[in-house]
């Protein structure tokens, strides 16, 4: 039986450090919350690395990662706070120890390194293939820190979920093979994501910054759809990158009480105000599309 496609680049041996990108900016555990949350707008910059604690035991420099997930997770914990059982709180080690340290005044970024639990830090040798990060990324994980050759105990850069998916594309331009497996629509390849339709987490135009913050903190996703309450039709998607960039800087909790209509307005508003479309649209994906459509349009979406 001939070789399909896919096997045909399963077997190939791209070392991930072909796709590294620079170590995320790293911190070290004494900065408060607020100072890397600062330092992931300003830098434009999708996450930061954690350095380890001073006498930690751990091999690895870093302890974890720290992004925008885990800002939307940790203010959603303090904008809950009052309404948690103080027995849960003591049975959640983690929680806290957060509310303490938020009690003496600072939260070390320590303690809300993959708060979400969605921003696990994960390596890989350099000389790791795509297959091997494709298994990790399949397992849910959106970033991969590359070691250094041996004896070196420092990383080469990071490679992103995204980024592999970008990669995909010249590979494709000069793998025949591989082009044509990219152009087969999703049905055809019978992906299991086509069918668990229960999983699209989603919620009403109508309910409000903070009902949203805490259903992408439950759920463990980093957007959710929104839903136009009157007609039932998709009116946008709103992320923990955009919770970021605008319930932190607002500084103030009536932010919380807006309903995601008027959200969508402020999110969409810098982008309208300069060219009157959207920077980042939403787009709609049908089981009959090519799956190198479908790459395109979750890159073009980032």
């Amino acid at each position: 039986m001939p070789e399909t496609p896919a096997s045909l680049l399963w077997r190939q041996t791209v070392p991930s450090r072909t796709l590294a990108r620079h170590v995320p900016e790293t911190l070290s555990w004494p900065f408060e919350t607020h100072r890397p949350h600062q330092l992931l707008l300003s830098e434009d910059i999708p996450c930061l690395a954690v350095k380890a604690l001073p006498g930690s035991s751990a091999t690895d420099p870093y302890a974890g990662l720290f992004d925008f997930s885990d800002v939307n997770a940790f203010l959603t914990l303090a904008a809950t706070r009052h309404t948690i059982p103080p027995h849960e709180i003591k049975a959640n080690p983690r929680a806290d120890q957060i509310m303490s340290a938020a009690r003496s005044g600072s939260v070390p970024v320590h303690l809300v390194s993959n708060l979400s639990e969605k921003n696990f830090m994960e390596t890989v040798p350099y000389d790791a293939t795509v297959v091997s990060l494709l298994a990790i990324f399949a397992r849910g994980t959106h970033r991969v820190l590359v070691q250094s050759p041996p004896p070196s105990n420092d990383f080469l850069g990071m490679v992103s979920d995204r980024g592999l998916l970008s990669w995909f594309s010249p590979y494709a331009e000069r793998t025949p093979s591989f082009r044509s497996y990219l152009d087969k629509s999703l049905y055809s390849l019978a992906l299991p994501s086509l069918h668990i339709h229960s999983s699209v987490v989603a919620t009403t135009s109508t309910a409000n910054v903070l009902d949203a913050m805490r259903l992408m903190s439950e759920q463990g996703v980093s957007s959710i759809a929104v839903i136009d309450e009157e007609i039932g039709t998709l009116l946008s998607a709103i992320s923990v990158t955009d919770i970021g960039k605008i319930v932190v800087p607002s500084e103030s909790n009536l932010i919380l009480s807006a309903p995601l209509h008027h959200f969508i307005s402020q999110i969409k508003a810098p982008d309208g105000s300069t060219d009157g479309v959207d920077k980042y649209p939403i787009y709609l994906v049908f089981p009959t599309n090519k799956l190198s459509y479908a790459m395109q349009k979750l890159l073009a979406s980032a």
